[in-house]
């Protein structure tokens, strides 16, 4: 709709939808900004959590008190101030209520009110019962005394305060958290001694820096007792800028062999981190651990208990990788957003919420000095009223009994204010009859030296700040407690790698021809009599340990790796490689490979070119594998054999037409990936028709085993000699009957 010019017609006004969903959104989002998600300032508060306070403080539920349901306050807070949902009003009052969540809770309750396995586990209000606690005395109890502001309930039956005349800073001792339209806040708890402090270094030295004032609040206080660990200097920026992160970490101990964690980070369920720890020990992926217990109870809140396999276990880095992988150790943002004294919401660091506090709390006690000074004048001036009266009581008594309108007669005899005359005239004769020249004097000397006192304290600075220095010691003598959460420098958690997580332990990976693979335990395994999908058989078989990467070569000469411990067992016919990898089409695995990163292998292709490569080239994390033997059309990839010594070993190749060829392996050049230099000679004639079948590696002392069918002719490394050439040579021809070679075992 384009934009019109404003028409009022029969009471209605027309105006574009554009600007009527601007305007709209905005007061929602101003709505939601300064009356639902941000708190004060000046007494830390929520709309909500003040009127639930207010509504408490209002129903007689101080800490002295009987408590009562909690569906009666929850009544009349939605009924008279807060018309909300029951269940959120009644889940901010729980929260309230929760030491867990709460650093100082405001309410106590008595009942279900949840736990820290299970926050929203608390019973519903019409089972609970609720009252004030004594530190809600700090924000309700100047609440009378002309301190604050009051506005009239949503429907104007009711006047509800705009504010707490809060004593302390409420805001830095339980925190909260919000998140408003385009905005949020979370500021995490701090404990009340710290606080306090650092407001009197404040008051005494209002130039001080915010590095100063964390000399005395050194970092948040959370209700839990794990570690917070983070750096001293992040913690000062943090304060510095107002926004930041904070690091918890849960605490341990040793008993005996066992590992016992005694505090988690604030908000942590232990139902939910021993749910994370038993998920790792199912996919044995902590292999260190060999039971997991919950011992929790009244007197330990926090006791879960980790059984290691053996003594060996080392405990520091098995805790190090839990912080890691569970909620052990926890992030917690930080974001100073909060409404200050003008009304506005601005993210403040230390100094500017500490200073704005006392400039809160400063207004506070002056609105409540300049409250008692005019009750006291005000007591002062009936007072002098009353001694007229009591002095001239005869003729007062005469004046009220024989006059039709006896105030203005007592006001123009005896030069009386409107305000005496009342009183005199309100008070009963009976009073009249006790009253005592020297108790009204008496009174009105302690009233005069009350006045004198106020109006000093009033004119001064300096004794202005005495003062609220003087109260914010007595509330933190009276509620202070000792720091919950220490602060600890330690280092980062590192996590184990997956290989130290896994036993080492002998396997043999086997591979078909179909490309399907699978890991048996052990290395005495003949992969020949596994059971293999029909149609199927043995490609290729090797030893290595279940920590080890397995690579595998396709018929592109590309190479792919994965960690011999996640792959099926052999009781099984296993899983297809291209459920792993992503070969390119029509490309099939034809040989794998398995050892440490060092150990040497000689890549060869069915045309009889390769080279010596190290194992680590072989390894990527690529799913789509990486480009390791470059291959001539119509040739192979050859079963890699591995080198155990470059100096001393030597390769023996050969081929379809049985032709072997022995020499030294250092007489083949070492690349990380390519097609490599001749092994073999196979006749440029003969190529179509003749391929290397198997290149094996025969170290000085052992024995080469040529099959050929079902027999088997041993070649120990003395007799190779009878083969031995230079590298790319033809080969000497193997003795009728074992010229049809069908593969190489070195033993």
């Amino acid at each position: 709709m384009t934009d019109t010019v404003r028409t009022a017609f029969h009471g209605f006004e027309q105006i574009p939808l554009r600007e009527y969903a601007e305007r709209a959104y905005l007061d929602y989002s101003m709505y939601v900004v300064l009356d639902r998600a941000l708190p004060f300032i000046g007494d830390g508060l929520k709309p909500v959590q003040r009127r639930i306070i207010y509504a408490m403080s209002e129903l007689g539920l101080n800490a002295a008190a009987k408590p009562k349901k909690s569906a009666r306050t929850i009544g009349d807070v939605i009924g008279k101030y807060h018309p909300h949902g029951d269940s959120a009003c009644y889940e901010a009052m729980v929260l309230m209520a929760q030491p867990f969540s709460y650093r100082y809770p405001l309410v106590d309750g008595q009942g279900n009110f949840g736990s820290s396995d299970d926050p929203k586990s608390f019973a519903a209000m019409r089972y609970t019962e609720s009252r004030l606690t004594p530190i809600a005395e700090v924000l309700l109890g100047e609440l009378a005394h002309g301190t604050v502001d009051w506005t009239s309930n949503f429907d104007g039956t009711l006047e509800e305060p705009s504010w707490m005349p809060a004593r302390l800073p409420h805001l830095l001792l339980n925190g909260t958290t919000g998140i408003a339209v385009g905005m949020a806040t979370d500021v995490p708890p701090h404990n009340l001694n710290e606080v306090v402090s650092a407001c009197i270094h404040l008051l005494e030295d209002p130039k001080a820096s915010v590095r100063d004032l964390c000399e005395h609040v050194r970092g948040p206080d959370y209700p839990t007792s794990a570690e917070i660990i983070t750096p001293a200097a992040d913690l000062l920026a943090l304060y510095e800028t107002g926004h930041g992160a904070i690091r918890a970490r849960a605490t341990w101990k040793k008993e005996h062999q066992n590992i016992v964690i005694t505090a988690l980070p604030h908000q942590v369920s232990p139902s939910k981190v021993i749910e994370q720890i038993a998920a790792q020990m199912r996919a044995k992926k902590l292999p260190w651990l060999e039971d997991i217990r919950d011992e929790s109870d009244h007197a330990n809140p926090v006791r879960v208990v980790l059984v290691p396999r053996s003594s060996r276990v080392d405990a520091e880095q098995l805790m190090g990788h839990l912080f890691v992988i569970t909620d052990l150790e926890r992030s917690y943002r930080a974001n100073f957003n909060v409404i200050g004294l003008d009304g506005r919401p601005q993210v403040k660091n230390l100094k500017a919420m500490l200073a704005e506090w006392l400039q809160f709390r400063s207004d506070t006690v002056t609105r409540r000095l300049q409250h008692r000074l005019d009750k006291v004048e005000r007591r002062l001036h009936l007072l002098e009223g009353l001694l007229v009266a009591f002095l001239n009581l005869d003729e007062v008594i005469r004046i009220i009994r024989s006059e039709d309108e006896p105030r203005p007669v007592l006001q123009k005899r005896f030069k009386l204010s409107d305000d005496q005359v009342d009183y005199i005239l309100e008070t009963r004769l009976r009073q009249l009859a006790r009253l005592e020249e020297m108790k009204i004097r008496g009174e009105q000397d302690e009233l005069d030296s009350e006045r004198d006192r106020l109006i000093s304290t009033l004119g001064s600075k300096a004794k202005l700040k005495k003062l609220i220095k003087d109260e914010l010691l007595a509330d933190a003598k009276k509620f202070g407690d000792a720091r919950r959460s220490p602060l600890v420098a330690r280092e980062a958690a590192q996590a184990l790698a997956e290989t130290d997580l896994v036993p080492s332990e002998p396997v043999t990976v086997v591979l078909s021809e179909k490309g399907w693979v699978r890991a048996a335990k052990g290395h005495d395994v003949d992969a020949s009599t596994l059971s293999y999908r029909e149609g199927d058989a043995l490609l290729a078989a090797m030893r290595g340990r279940s920590t080890q990467p397995v690579a595998f070569l396709d018929s592109s000469g590309r190479s792919y790796s994965t960690t011999a411990h996640t792959l099926p067992s052999a009781r099984g016919n296993g899983e297809p490689l291209t459920g792993r990898f992503s070969p390119a089409a029509g490309a099939s695995f034809q040989a794998l490979a398995t050892g440490e990163p060092d150990t040497r292998f000689v890549l060869a292709s069915s045309h009889g070119y390769g080279f010596v490569t190290r194992f680590e080239n072989l390894v990527g994390r690529q799913k789509a594998g990486k480009a390791m033997l470059t291959l001539s059309p119509g040739s192979r990839v050859v079963q890699p054999a591995p080198v155990t010594n470059v100096e001393t070993d030597r390769i023996v190749a050969v081929t379809s037409a049985g032709h072997l060829l022995a020499f030294p392996v250092a007489e083949l050049p070492e690349l990380d990936r390519g097609k490599g230099n001749k092994i073999i000679e196979i006749p440029k004639a003969k190529r179509g028709t003749e391929r290397v079948v198997a290149v094996a590696v025969v170290p000085p002392g052992g024995t080469l085993q040529v099959k050929s069918g079902t027999r088997t002719m041993s070649l120990s490394f003395r007799d190779l000699e009878n083969y031995l050439g230079s590298r790319g040579q033809r080969g000497g021809l193997l003795p009728r009957g074992w010229q049809k070679v069908d593969g190489l075992v070195v033993e």
